[in-house]
């Protein structure tokens, strides 16, 4: 087998490659870029280091690629481009993309990562968090719908297709046949990208599928989220199939994205939130990034739930979503779980939906430790049983709209992120709110039909 990873250079040479996608995290959580010819961009290699511009734009548009009308990217500023600094020596093979290879960029402004990239704001976090002394580590936990046929297929149902299984097969192994061959490949195209997978099950609601993947830096575990996204809607299609990454798909269905997240020394060794073998000790530093995620999710919305969709998700108890910011020990009803043993202890932040940008979700969950850390906070006791009844916790955002509202005001989340951040995100939040503003959905026709 070819290797899967290696510079540019050597992955066009060894062969098999005639095409290189040079791509960027848009602020969707999405994979944007250009295709390049391999050949020509070989012989420019060997003349000079290669980079690249792309209209700005590219990180300033809701889920639609629709603009902002005012700000850094907008006909008010003129669409300018933005540089792309090109990860050359980390190239990797896409095998569900034929003889094709990937090369990541950063977005740049005066020689720094954009801050206004979600690659750069999440750099800001990790930053602050290395000025600690503190290295953090995360493993993704993502889960999405596969549904029959393609695009196409739904907008003739009138965007009402049929979920690939049918009741709730959690943890099943006798798989549907389809499901099963979509589930092989997938894993099989992941591992000859190079990104073995940790886990791979079916869910609790009709086609849902979750996939785990390895504990590692951070960087590279939101470009593992992104490649997954690509891979698993590429073998859907194959597969004549369709892979849905919204948080709430479905009526009563709700697919998430958790973050399980550890702390480090710099200098490598076991999580800083282990405190002897007890099984519910948890270390002073961990108890204060306990408590600064409980301060700092509900405030932070719009980097975890970017969309009208996303509060479907919430919307209800009982559904594995939370809904106030509640912690506790291997509780799946609170917004932060503490799970692990010994030095595996981390936190999983069980609040983004499978619509999440993973470096803003990531970036969110990072500021409250950071927050939590740097304030000596304390957290409440941890809930024990339902959380769901836990009328004294601060609730989590039931809408964008309200969502947008506590971000732009929260002191926490501007000495954070600061003003350009928050006024960037807020607006493409307002652009998501005022696409579904003029919107009658089939729910309010059949309410109304004979009842107003």
């Amino acid at each position: 087998m070819s290797t899967p990873e290696g510079s540019l250079v050597d992955l066009i040479d060894g062969g098999g490659v005639d095409s290189v996608v040079v791509a960027v995290a848009d602020v969707q959580g999405r994979m944007k870029g250009k295709l390049f010819d391999a050949g020509t961009l070989r012989t420019r290699l060997e003349r000079e280091p290669v980079s690249s511009e792309v209209c700005g734009y590219l990180l300033g548009t809701d889920l639609g690629m629709t603009p902002a009308e005012r700000g850094t990217w907008s006909w008010e500023s003129g669409f300018g481009d933005i540089e792309l600094d090109w990860h050359v020596e980390r190239a990797r093979r896409l095998p569900w993309l034929p003889d094709t290879a990937l090369v990541w960029a950063t977005p740049m402004q005066n020689g720094q990562p954009h801050p206004l990239s979600p690659a750069g704001i999440l750099a800001r976090q990790v930053a602050g968090l290395v000025g600690m002394d503190l290295t953090p580590m995360v493993g993704l936990e993502c889960e999405f719908v596969l549904v029959e046929g393609s695009e196409r297929d739904a907008e003739r149902s009138g965007w009402r297709p049929r979920p690939a299984t049918l009741g709730n097969l959690d943890y099943a192994l006798d798989l549907p046949g389809n499901v099963a061959a979509f589930l092989r490949e997938l894993r099989r195209m992941l591992a000859e990208a190079g990104l073995p997978i940790e886990a791979l099950k079916l869910e609790g609601a009709p086609g849902q599928v979750e996939v785990t993947f390895p504990f590692g830096p951070v960087e590279r575990a939101c470009e593992q989220h992104l490649l997954l996204k690509m891979a698993a809607k590429a073998v859907a299609d194959q597969h004549g199939m369709s892979a849905l990454f919204m948080a709430a798909p479905f009526t009563g269905t709700g697919s998430g994205l958790h973050l399980h997240l550890s702390l480090h020394q710099l200098d490598g060794g076991a999580s800083v939130f282990t405190l002897g073998s007890g099984e519910e000790l948890l270390s002073e530093t961990g108890r204060q990034a306990v408590a600064g995620l409980l301060d700092v999710l509900p405030v932070t919305g719009p980097l975890w739930a970017p969309t009208v969709n996303s509060y479907r998700r919430l919307a209800r108890d009982h559904g594995f979503a939370p809904r106030r910011a509640t912690w506790g020990w291997d509780n799946r009803s609170c917004a932060v779980r503490v799970v692990g043993h010994g030095g595996s202890r981390r936190l999983e932040v069980r609040v983004p939906g499978a619509d999440a940008n993973p470096y803003l979700a990531v970036a969110a969950a990072l500021a409250g430790i950071r927050h939590g850390i740097a304030g000596g906070l304390v957290p409440p006791e941890p809930a024990r049983g339902d959380s769901y009844q836990d009328a004294k916790a601060w609730p989590l955002p039931r809408d964008l709209a309200s969502a947008v509202r506590e971000f732009e005001t929260d002191p926490a989340v501007a000495e954070q992120f600061g003003v350009q951040v928050i006024a960037h995100l807020a607006a493409l939040a307002r652009l998501e709110l005022d696409h579904h503003a003029p919107l009658v959905s089939a729910a309010e026709v059949a309410r109304g039909f004979a009842q107003s």
